[in-house]
C-alpha cells in the first residue's frame, strides 16, 4: 500500500489523533505559560465550547455524505477541476492546492465579517469572553455547514490532489488551535514566526472588542494574505494583557452557555462590526 493510499484510508483516525495531540499540547502549554489571565471560569467555557464541537461534528456527518478529502478523490477520478486539465507536477499541484485553499479560507473569513447576515453567524465565535484553545473550535453549526459548502466549491473548481486536501484540513485544524491558544511566546520568536504562520499574538488582535482591530488579521494558517491585502495589524492598541476580548454584545456569563451561543445569530441587531471597514472607507 502506498503512503497516499494509507493516508486517505485512515483519514478519520489520522485527523482525530492529530486533533487530540495538538489540543493536549496547547492545553498543557496554556497551563505552563499563559499569555493572559482568563476572565471566566474555564470549566464553563470549555464544557460548552466542546459540546459545540461535538454538535458540529454530528451536523457535518448528517448533512454531507462525504468529506472534503472524499470529494477531492471523486473530482480526481472524474477528471474535473482546473489542475486535472494541466500537466502540473504532483508536488507543485499539492503546494498550489494548499495555497489556494488557504486563500479561499481567508476570503471566506473576510466575507463573514463584511456581510451582515453572515456576521450574525460568525459573531458567535467572537462572543467568547476569553481567548484560548477552545475558542478555535467555537463556531455556529450553520457557519460550519456554509464553510463546508464553500470548501466543496473550491475543491470542485480546482481539482486538487486528495492528499493536498487532507494535509490542508489537518493543518487548518491544528493552526486554529495554535493561533487561538492562550500561550506566551517570546516576542523575538513571535516576530519571526508571524512571517511564516499566524501566531496567537497576531490572531488575538482579531478578537479585540475594538471594531477596527476585529476587522484585521483574518488569516488562519498563512499570514501573507493579511500583509498583501492590507488587513494586517501588528498589535492591539491596549496591549495583549489589557485588551478586552469579545464584542460589545453578549458579555454576560450566561451568554457562554451552549443554548445561548446557538441563539446568538438570531438575537439583537448586527452591531457595527460587520460594516466597520465600509464606514472607515
Amino acid at each position: 500500500m502506498s503512503t497516499e493510499s494509507f493516508l486517505l484510508g485512515h483519514e478519520l483516525a489520522l485527523r482525530l489523533g492529530i486533533f487530540l495531540a495538538v489540543f493536549s499540547a496547547m492545553a498543557l502549554w496554556e497551563l505552563a505559560l499563559p499569555r493572559r489571565v482568563l476572565r471566566e471560569a474555564k470549566l464553563t467555557r470549555w464544557s460548552n465550547n466542546l459540546v459545540l464541537v461535538a454538535l458540529n461534528t454530528i451536523v457535518l456527518r448528517v448533512l454531507f455524505p462525504t468529506t472534503a478529502v472524499g470529494l477531492a478523490v471523486a473530482v480526481g477520478e472524474n477528471g474535473t477541476g482546473l489542475l486535472t486539465h494541466f500537466a502540473v507536477p504532483y508536488p507543485l499541484a499539492v503546494m498550489l492546492a494548499i495555497l489556494f485553499l488557504d486563500f479561499v479560507i481567508y476570503l471566506q473569513h473576510l466575507m463573514f465579517h463584511a456581510v451582515p447576515a453572515l456576521w450574525r453567524l460568525h459573531r458567535m465565535h467572537h462572543a467568547d469572553l476569553d481567548f484560548d484553545v477552545t475558542t478555535g473550535a467555537r463556531f455556529h453549526p450553520i457557519e460550519i455547514a456554509l464553510s463546508m459548502l464553500i470548501k466543496f466549491a473550491a475543491i470542485a473548481l480546482l481539482g486538487p490532489p486528495a492528499v493536498a486536501v487532507l494535509v490542508f484540513e489537518v493543518v487548518l485544524n491544528a493552526t486554529a488551535m495554535f493561533n487561538h491558544a492562550n500561550v506566551r511566546i517570546p516576542l523575538a520568536w513571535d516576530r519571526v514566526l508571524r512571517w511564516i504562520v499566524v501566531t496567537p499574538d497576531m490572531h488575538r488582535v482579531h478578537h479585540s472588542i475594538d471594531a477596527p482591530e476585529t476587522n484585521s488579521n483574518f488569516g488562519f494558517n498563512l499570514p501573507w494574505w493579511d500583509r498583501l491585502f492590507g488587513t494586517y495589524r501588528a498589535q492591539p492598541a491596549a496591549g495583549h494583557e489589557q485588551m478586552t476580548i469579545g464584542i460589545g454584545q453578549f458579555r454576560t456569563h450566561r451568554d457562554l452557555w451552549f443554548d445561548r451561543m446557538l441563539a446568538i445569530p438570531f438575537r439583537d441587531d448586527t452591531g457595527s462590526y460587520a460594516n466597520n471597514r465600509r464606514q472607515e472607507a
